[in-house]
């Protein structure tokens, strides 16, 4: 195959993990009723792609091409089975089975085949670190050693603990399935949980050398995406994917050309994408249809309002406040009651945000987490106690993880010893 030709054929293929990887998964566990076979048959058929797609052609459909290869693989290992019970116990319900003979892509059933695999990953039943990981490595298609990245940790450990949660699938004898109407709004929740987080710690990651993992930015777009498409009447999915976009929209704002990072303040709007607001802003009208609004919906609002202000003096903080007490009472935090103290101190000004944020001091919640030592920092700033700024922001330097914060802390740091109280 000429050189020209296989970079297609890998760039093709690559562009089928990235986007086709949970519909082929997922399509695929219903024939071989067991995750494991499952991912072994869907690696097969991208290896099979990655050999045959050079001398018959990229196929028009990449995704229909390699659900219906990967399932007759699993077919395949099915057969050669030397018991009719597989190492784990199957995952589906009796009756739910999607046919053993079955090898077409059976598109009208994929979206639920996505939705049963998104619900198995985001059991209750697990705990939410192990959801997170099984959904980055199911769902998202990363690899272990990529996953183990993301949760900082070798990726032998990470290899033990995916084993871990798979026989706990196995041994709890979690179907594979959509919940029943009268559970899926409590299940849902955890499912929209798993994917924020996702996007949360690629947006700002906890710690290493870059602000943003875009990587796992892009990952948790994509599953809010998944789910709009296969819950397209459901306000909190709209509301999820709403709260992402309109956070997204700002990306290109927040790092200047040294890589230091621009506080919302200081940002050039111009840089904003503004097509990812306006999507934001329709999603979101159709989150706030819901009553009383779900907290992603409320998040999205208070994102908007941003989005929406022309320059940071023009931001209505008294619409913000307002919207952080509705979520209070949706979503009772203290994450929500520190952005709250924030919103305040804009509002109404930074000593009464100051008094929040050390009501706050004694949470055991915000204990290690340096935003609320950096936002009194700020507040500390705006009052002109330098002194005790300097404090505040030394205990968030101590605090952060990431080297951008840190690098941008101690430029605070080093402002105010040059006597610039009011450097932001």
């Amino acid at each position: 195959m000429p050189q020209a030709a296989s970079a297609e054929v890998a760039a093709a293929v690559a562009d089928a993990h990235r986007r086709e990887w949970a519909f082929v998964l997922a399509a695929t566990v219903r024939v071989a009723e067991d995750i494991d076979a499952a991912e072994e048959a869907v690696q097969d058929a991208y290896a099979k792609a990655l050999a045959t797609w050079g001398g018959n052609g990229i196929p028009q459909n990449p995704g229909a091409w390699l659900t219906v290869a990967a399932r007759r693989r699993a077919l395949d290992l099915r057969r050669r089975a030397a018991t009719a019970e597989r190492a784990l116990p199957k995952l589906l319900v009796p009756g739910e089975s999607g046919g053993a003979e079955e090898t077409g892509s059976d598109e009208g059933g994929i979206p639920d085949d996505r939705l049963r695999l998104i619900f198995t990953c985001c059991h209750p039943a697990l705990a939410f670190e192990a959801r997170v990981a099984l959904t980055l490595r199911l769902l998202c298609g990363l690899s272990t050693a990529e996953v183990a990245r993301a949760f900082l940790v070798p990726e032998a450990t990470m290899a033990a603990r995916i084993t871990r949660v798979k026989n706990k699938i196995a041994a709890a004898n979690i179907p594979y399935r959509v919940p029943a109407a009268s559970e899926l709004d409590d299940r849902l929740d955890g499912v929209l949980a798993v994917v924020y987080l996702v996007y949360a710690t690629g947006h700002t990651s906890p710690s290493g050398a870059d602000l943003m993992r875009r990587d796992l930015a892009e990952r948790g777009l994509e599953l809010a995406r998944m789910l709009h498409v296969l819950l397209p009447g459901n306000t909190d999915v709209a509301g999820l994917l709403a709260l992402i976009l309109l956070t997204e929209a700002r990306t290109g704002a927040r790092l200047d050309g040294h890589r230091d990072i621009v506080l919302l303040e200081n940002q050039d709007r111009s840089k904003w994408d503004r097509q990812a607001i306006e999507e934001g802003l329709a999603l979101l009208r159709e989150a706030l249809a819901a009553r009383p609004p779900g907290r992603f919906a409320l998040m999205a609002a208070i994102a908007a309002v941003h989005d929406e202000s022309g320059s940071w003096a023009d931001t209505d903080w008294d619409e913000i406040l307002g919207l952080y007490d509705l979520l209070m009472e949706r979503w009772p935090s203290p994450v929500v009651r520190l952005n709250r103290a924030i919103a305040l101190g804009f509002a109404a000004g930074p000593a009464e945000g100051l008094a929040e944020l050390d009501a706050l001091g004694a949470e055991p919640q915000l204990a290690r987490y340096p935003y609320l030592a950096a936002a009194r920092g700020d507040f500390l700033v705006r009052l002109g106690r330098a002194g005790e700024a300097q404090v505040a922001f030394g205990e968030a330097l101590i605090l952060a993880g990431n080297e951008v914060e840190q690098q941008f802390l101690r430029s605070r740091l080093a402002g105010l010893a040059k006597g610039l109280p009011g450097q932001r």
